[in-house]
């Protein structure tokens, strides 16, 4: 409010427009929310929206500001409430302090969205309001509204409260301004539940013409405003920030219906795009200036150039494509040899699957128009992203890029490698040392080393026992690695012994391949064998230790085929089907993606001339099949039009896209470092979320998380669809395992399955590293969520509120059961307490009625269920309320990198936060130490009593039947708060006075 000028006739205008998600007060899963809105001592409120959790009001209410000088030190205080029509009361639902100091002047105010905060500790509040608060000097300002009579309002404010006497006249005068109002509500509402696509109002003459605000999740919203009403406007406001928001979209898929062609039904999921396709060959017969040299081809259509590669000899041959004029150049010469020019009107249309158009000679002519004996092999039509050559051919945008670079912008398929897990059982070893053995001074420390590849594993040291010899050492233990088809590594297996800190001497080794190992399918044990040792390595001349003959070693070893090797994160997993590819299930349906292209990409690199700029590509991964866009060039807004199909064998599943920006393309950056390519934004899909053969049609926002805060770095487009062949097979899955079998006959730990999972990402990302064009490491591992393991106080917090939000329901349940011994609603009380008497009377309906209530409530839900697959959430991850420094420690590297003193403020924080939790976890295990002291006899007066009181209560549980008890202690349980003592009860007071072991603690 800097710079305002007081003139006296000040007024504070609180536009109410919306909220969203409100908390269900009324008891039947509803509200019917009002906002009522107090400054200085003026409170005026809304209308009351009738069974509605997302109501929208769009009311201006208007208060009279007394001094504006003051304004930044005054606050705005609205409160959202339920009206209960039956006692003629009101419920809490949130509330919103706004500051004084964040109010604009006319004409610079904009919607914000606040959270509803509670009233105490013990609320139960959710939801979002959305408000528009600004200071207005004109002299009348419109306002729809109810004072703090009830009375409903609509006409000019005056500049005290008295002048809302008028309001009814004036509604008198003006009565359709609320009915208007009411009915464009209501004629809207439907449309936010139901409508799919945006459609377009035609506007009536006279009237101003609809904008469509496109609003997170829900679909856009058609809104009007007539000419001089007040509120008479309509607008929808998602949860948490637009900016971060799903929307929906219409793309035009498939080329529309009246375009459908042979490809509809393989490329009905993108937008058809017409290209002219030129295929130049190669050139014969070619005249040279002065003698031979290397001749290139040159395309020209407009201000497009493409060159081919240069090529030498008199008979050039590229066979290569390119996006009409061609012409053959020598070297960099701006002279040509000759040229060829083709009529746009007069080329083809190809439609697959016809067969593909055939290159043909074409005479050249020179710069004088002549015919030269110079021909050249090209071949042109018009096509779509469906043509063969598509994926192989230059794209106009790519004509700058340099040769080294093209094979890194063409969309290409992968293939992960087959991982298997290669189980090594090390049992035993024999006469390792030999006759040395017997002259050594000291016991000898023998281990075992198991190497493949990179993968690295020792056993314990032996130790002496009286029945084996100092030479025969026994281990016993299973080690399990990750390797990959085609087997290329070789398993090394060597005998050591330690000579001293830090110095271990190989006395025995043994190098298997890999392919010759025995492969498994169940968890039958294959059979063991012995290996004899080489110990004849290096330079014999230096071996201190020579083994005897025989030095022989017992080994286990099997490649498991039973196991899925988990590759990514288990609750991202993408494919969950074991390696033994005779164990494989048939597949349940289709996945069909059509790859649209980006919106509003930032740019992440800056190029000569060009300044900021992005060349992205997409990569999505299902399965183990890895699928690339071609690169988008020098474009903050692609087009890619690419749809890709995947089998789907499980549907609780997730489908990975991710966009980079290829580095590749900068001649400079390849020549300079090692490339890696940036990332942009990544999305997840869970399959189960969709519906069957529905188009899912939706802008997911490109979310990077960077060490100044959350970023939205652009928008992906995607349509996707889930096709399921047998619906009784696909619901026959939610009953079996998720994993294989192997998984629960011989589980693996926590932690052997996330070092393995770490060995499996880095086999995967070599692999796809040595394809062409690669993939990089870098994509791998944020695909593959390479960092999910590592510390953040960012993603503590959101996974602890997100168990604070599951436990919540039982809180809700507890409060709910204490309102009701509270008898603060005599009649619910009363009821209660009645179904409680005859559920145990008749115990037989005790699981029916329960069953029976969930199944209605889920029924009853199916009305409100997502419309859209989820996305990534800001609010959740705790990503907009992060502090700086919380941030920085979560990209700090490992081992650290900070000075001394940030990493002694970090340890610190932890230990605090380690400390509350330490006691919580001491609180718990007193509790549970408790229960065991009722019968340690450790507080000897307190067992005599547990007891004696449970030798009576068995008799007494014997005589009288279970049902009295039952209703005997739920009706004294629920007596009227009247007949109630405020202290604890005594079978309480008698557990708390219970001995822990917290006396005996350090």
């Amino acid at each position: 409010m800097n710079g305002t000028v007081a003139t006296g006739k000040e007024k504070l205008v609180v536009e109410v427009i919306a909220a969203h998600n409100l908390m269900p007060k009324d008891g039947e899963g509803s509200s019917s929310p009002f906002v009522e809105v107090e400054f200085e001592n003026q409170r005026h409120r809304t209308q009351v929206k009738r069974k509605d959790l997302n109501p929208i009001w769009n009311e201006k209410l208007v208060f009279h500001i007394k001094d504006v000088a003051d304004l930044p030190y005054r606050a705005v205080e609205v409160n959202v409430f339920n009206e209960r029509r039956s006692s003629n009361s009101r419920n809490f639902l949130g509330k919103v302090r706004v500051s004084g100091s964040s109010i604009a002047k006319e004409g610079e105010e904009g919607p914000q969205m606040y959270t509803l905060d509670k009233r105490s500790l013990f609320s139960h509040i959710r939801g979002e309001i959305t408000l528009k608060l600004y200071v207005s000097t004109r002299e009348e300002v419109k306002q729809v509204g109810i004072d703090n009579n009830g009375v409903m309002g609509s006409g000019s404010a005056s500049v005290s409260t008295s002048g809302f006497s008028k309001k009814k006249k004036m509604q008198q005068q003006n009565p359709a301004l609320v009915v208007q109002q009411q009915q464009l509500v209501q004629e809207n509402k439907p449309r936010l539940q139901g409508q799919n696509h945006a459609k377009p109002i035609e506007p009536k003459p006279g009237e101003l013409k609809p904008v469509v605000i496109t609003t997170g999740p829900g679909p856009a919203v058609p809104v009007s405003s007539a000419a001089g009403g007040a509120g008479a406007g309509l607008s929808l406001f998602s949860t948490g920030s637009n900016e971060f928001s799903l929307k929906e979209t219409s793309p035009h898929l498939g080329g529309g219906p009246l375009n459908k062609d042979k490809t509809s039904s393989t490329y009905d999921l993108v937008e058809q795009m017409q290209d002219l396709y030129v295929r130049v060959v190669k050139a014969r017969d070619i005249s040279f200036f002065g003698g031979g040299g290397e001749i290139m081809a040159e395309v020209k259509l407009g201000n497009y150039r493409g060159v081919t590669k240069r090529v030498s000899s008199n008979h050039a041959d590229w066979d290569q494509s390119s996006m009409v004029e061609v012409v053959v150049k020598e070297g960099n010469k701006d002279d040509y040899l000759g040229r060829v020019w083709f009529d746009l009107n007069e080329v083809p249309r190809r439609v697959p699957p016809d067969s593909p158009l055939a290159p043909q000679w074409h005479r050249m002519e020179d710069k004088k128009g002549d015919k030269s004996k110079g021909e050249v092999m090209v071949s042109i039509w018009f096509g779509t992203q469906a043509d063969e050559a598509f994926a192989e051919a230059w794209h106009s945008k790519a004509a700058n890029v340099h040769f080294d670079g093209l094979c890194s912008i063409k969309s290409k398929v992968y293939l992960s490698p087959k991982l298997w897990y290669l189980r090594v059982s090390v049992i035993e070893a024999q006469d390792v040392l030999g006759e040395k053995g017997s002259t050594l001074l000291r016991y000898p420390e023998l281990s075992a080393k198991v190497q493949v590849g990179n993968q690295v594993s020792r056993t314990r040291i032996s130790g002496v026992s009286p029945n084996r010899s100092l030479s025969n050492p026994f281990w016993n233990e299973d080690f399990m690695f990750v390797v990959a088809e085609p087997f290329e590594d070789y398993l090394l297996v060597s005998v050591e012994d330690r000579v001293g800190p830090g110095r271990d001497e190989v006395v025995g080794r043994e190098l298997l391949p890999v392919m010759a190992v025995e492969r498994r399918t169940d968890d039958k044990q294959v059979v063991s064998r012995w290996f004899n040792l080489d110990n004849h390595f290096g330079n014999p001349a230096e071996t201190k230790l020579v083994t005897g003959f025989g030095s022989r070693i017992h080994l286990r070893v099997s490649l498991d085929g039973g196991y899925h090797v988990l590759d990514e994160a288990t609750m991202y997993s993408s494919d969950v089907r074991p390696t033994a590819k005779q164990l494989w299930k048939p597949h349940i349906g289709v996945l069909e993606m059509g790859i649209l292209g980006a919106t509003g990409l930032m740019p992440v690199k800056v190029k000569e001339g060009k300044g900021g700029t992005t060349d992205a590509y997409c990569v999505a991964k299902y399965g183990q099949k890895w699928v690339r866009t071609r690169t988008v060039v020098d474009s903050l807004s692609p087009k890619w039009n690419e749809q890709y199909t995947w089998e789907v064998f499980d549907p609780c599943t997730v489908i990975t896209i991710g966009v980079f920006d290829n580095c590749r393309t900068d001649k400079n950056i390849i020549t300079n470092g090692v490339p890696r390519d940036s990332r942009i934004g990544k999305v997840r899909i869970w399959l189960s979320t969709l519906e069957s053969d529905r188009v899912y049609t939706h802008s997911y926002p490109l979310l990077m998380l960077h060490p100044s805060g959350v970023k939205k770095m652009g928008e992906l487009h995607l349509a996707v669809r889930f096709s399921c062949a047998n619906m009784g097979n696909m619901l026959h899955m939610y009953t079996l395992p998720l994993l294989p079998k192997m998984h629960y006959v011989q589980p693996m730990s926590v932690n052997q399955l996330e070092s393995l999972r770490y060995q499996a990402m880095n086999v995967v990302a070599s692999r796809l590293s040595r394809a062409e064009p690669p993939l990089g490491r870098e994509v791998v591992e944020y695909m593959l969520d390479h960092d999910s393991h590592m510390w953040s106080m960012r993603r503590s917090k959101a996974n602890f509120f997100r168990l604070m939000s599951v436990i919540s329901g039982l809180v809700a349940m507890n409060s709910w059961f204490e309102s009701m011994r509270n008898w603060s609603k005599p009649v619910y009380s009363s009821l209660f307490v009645a179904t409680f008497l005859i559920l145990v009377a008749l115990p037989e309906l005790l699981i029916p009625a329960t069953l029976l209530y969930m199944a209605t409530m889920g029924l009853w839900r199916y009305r409100f269920r997502p419309r859209h697959p989820p996305h990534m959430d800001t609010r959740l991850s705790h990503a907009e309320s992060v502090y700086p420094d919380e941030l920085d420690e979560e990209f700090d590297s490992f081992p650290t990198s900070r000075s001394v003193d940030v990493v002694k403020m970090r340890y610190d924080r932890l230990r605090s936060v380690a400390g509350r939790i330490q006691t919580v976890v001491g609180d718990m295990a007193t509790q549970g130490e408790r229960f065991q002291a009722l019968l340690s006899w450790r507080d000897p007066r307190a067992t005599f009593l547990f007891v004696i009181l449970c030798l009576f209560a068995a008799v007494g549980f014997y005589a009288v039947p279970l049902k009295v008890v039952v209703a005997l202690w739920g009706t004294y349980a629920l007596r009227p708060p009247r007949f109630r003592s405020k202290l604890p009860c005594r079978a309480l007071s008698f557990f708390r006075r219970l001995p822990t072991k917290a006396d005996s603690l350090l």
